[in-house]
């Protein structure tokens, strides 16, 4: 590794330590993960990965009593940071989606998209996690009818044939879960990697919400 590459990594690491969750800080990450000096990305990636999980949930503790609107801008940092290293983080982006659903009531531009849902569904679907990307198909749904109680002319063919697929992902969905119920599962990601994910959405939905309901992590 390069002196170079090795002071970046450091700089991302002390404004990570200094709580400084901005475009800056992304922007130095970005440029660490594209260097020409890295050898091992996997190590790299590795590396950054531990440190990002370890001060996410470290932030996580620090800031349950500041505003809604801090939270979220935090969560989004470590969602996009995550994103940058190939994890997805499944918890967290979760976490964030349905802090915003249950501040939308009073803060109309948190409101979440079917389409944010559909996604966060399709990427839990592949990593395993059927019972709730069903929960998410169903989220989709309920924001999918509130988007169209007025649909125009030229959006209803289109608005049905998004119903028609967010219906049979659920439905997918809800069948790989039951046949996940069984003895038998093919288990479709590292047990490890599944146990993470619980432990991290344990600890955002007791510190994050307090003593909101969140829909149970499978």
């Amino acid at each position: 590794m390069s002196d170079a590459l090795a002071q970046q990594i450091s700089l991302f690491r002390s404004l990570i330590k200094t709580r400084r969750f901005d475009d800056t800080t992304l922007r130095i990450l970005e440029s660490v993960l594209v260097s020409k000096s890295v050898k091992s990305l996997k190590e790299v990636e590795s590396s950054l990965r531990a440190l990002l999980r370890s001060e996410s949930l470290s932030t996580i503790r620090e800031i349950v009593e500041k505003p809604v609107g801090q939270k979220l801008l935090v969560l989004e940092f470590f969602v996009r940071a995550f994103a940058l290293i190939a994890d997805s983080c499944l918890a967290l982006r979760y976490e964030a989606l349905h802090m915003r659903e249950l501040e939308s009531a009073s803060c109309q531009w948190l409101e979440v998209s079917y389409l944010e849902w559909l996604n966060f569904a399709e990427h839990s679907l592949d990593n395993g996690f059927y019972s709730i990307a069903g929960k998410a198909c169903e989220n989709a749904l309920l924001c999918l009818k509130r988007d169209i109680a007025n649909p125009q002319v030229d959006e209803f063919f289109e608005n049905v044939q998004v119903l028609e697929k967010i219906k049979r992902l659920k439905d997918f969905a809800m069948t790989s879960a039951a046949s996940c119920s069984g003895a038998g599962c093919r288990v479709l990601e590292k047990e490890e990697h599944r146990e993470a994910q619980n432990k991290s959405f344990i600890l955002y939905r007791d510190t994050m919400c307090g003593k909101h309901y969140v829909q149970k992590w499978n």
